[in-house]
């Protein structure tokens, strides 16, 4: 720890100036840049939302309402025709590529891009797209809602009526929406995705492949479809397919773990496919403490990469396209600005990329 690092004055200070500059902050981002734990900037972050001057979100924080709205908060009038709000339901694993990607497009475009980071629940949702709409500050939404539970209906036919145009971005509707205009979104196609990664342990000799999701995640399903579509498709046995989360941040994970792997033994499994990527690396690493060696006992290829490459050995995984879903988003939010009700209505999958590495393909053994 640094012996300048400052004070907690100081550090909510500069948390301020920076949430002032960018809407938003990150807790990982702020730890990093004020040298202090993250459980600290959390501390941090209660205490200035205790006093109503930030509002906390998933990850991090994002302006209130009446300092969002407050006439020196504004951003100033600049040459650019449109300002597009984008609400994403967490500001830390996952979305920070999209993100990116959405900010390279609107740079790009000439647009400005209002960030709000909301959380996975569709009161929340509500909460952060309203405030965008009543400030009228954005013609266009990129929303990614949560599509779970119950709810959906009625949620979805809300943001139908919105006043402004909306793209939902990582999600998917029904093929038919209720709403004055069919719903436009752009995805990553997870069940290719997983598709390739089953393929793939397919053509280096594995028969049994079983499946890991994460519990909760919205992306589970389209992941399921897609392994189960590869199974029935290359005539293997689809029995296992597990849905929770083992990560090493998780209570009862080594217990969890176990279990999953007395399922692999009894069904004579010899690889597996985990979403997401520290739930595999708790696996890589409970393997390694049990003597089972990678790939060559047992395969393993994670979902999404996003620190696959620093397990031991490196992770084979599927990468969504996130940045790409990002900017996709943007430039199909200004073609609808531009254009208006003469552009047809788009929906866009766009394909991951599978990422060699050491954990899937067995190596050759010396003569």
């Amino acid at each position: 720890m640094s012996a300048d690092r400052p004070f907690a004055l100081q550090r909510r200070e500069r948390l301020m100036d920076e949430l002032r500059r960018h809407g938003t902050v990150r807790v990982r981002d702020l730890a990093q840049m004020l040298d202090v734990s993250e459980l600290t900037v959390r501390r941090d972050i209660t205490a200035l939302a205790a006093r109503g001057l930030l509002t906390k979100v998933h990850g991090g924080a994002t302006l209130p309402t009446d300092l969002d709205q407050a006439p020196a908060r504004r951003p100033r009038p600049t040459s650019t025709p449109f300002t597009i709000g984008m609400v994403v339901p967490s500001l830390d694993f996952y979305w920070p590529s999209i993100v990116s990607g959405a900010r390279a497009a609107a740079a790009g475009l000439g647009v400005q891009l209002q960030l709000r980071g909301s959380s996975y629940n569709q009161a929340e949702d509500r909460r952060q797209i309203s405030r965008l709409i009543e400030a009228k500050q954005v013609q266009g939404l990129l929303l990614a809602p949560n599509l779970e539970g119950n709810g959906v209906d009625e949620l979805l036919d809300w943001i139908g009526n919105l006043p402004v145009p909306t793209i939902l971005v990582e999600r998917q509707t029904s093929q038919w929406t209720p709403t004055p205009r069919q719903l436009e979104w752009v995805r990553s196609d997870h069940a290719l995705g997983m598709e390739m990664a089953v393929r793939h342990l397919h053509e280096h000799g594995h028969r049994r492949i079983g499946l890991v999701l994460s519990k909760g995640s919205p992306h589970s399903t389209h992941l399921a479809q897609g392994w189960l579509k590869a199974c029935t498709e290359l005539d293997l046995p689809s029995e296992l397919v597990v849905r929770e989360s083992v990560a090493l941040d998780q209570p009862g994970h080594r217990q969890i773990i176990e279990g999953i792997l007395d399922r692999c033994r009894g069904s004579r499994i010899t690889a597996l496919i985990v979403h997401s990527d520290p739930d595999a690396m708790s696996v890589a690493q409970y393997l390694a403490e049990r003597g089972v060696s990678i790939p060559d006992d047992m395969a393993l290829v994670s979902y999404d990469d996003e620190v696959a490459h620093l397990a031991e050995p490196a992770m084979t995984a599927v990468r969504p396209p996130k940045a790409r879903v990002g900017r996709v988003a943007v430039e199909m939010m200004v073609s609808r600005l531009m254009e208006g009700k003469r552009r047809p209505a788009q929906r866009v999958a766009i394909l991951p990329e599978l990422i060699l590495r050491d954990s899937s393909v067995k190596r050759a053994r010396a003569v």
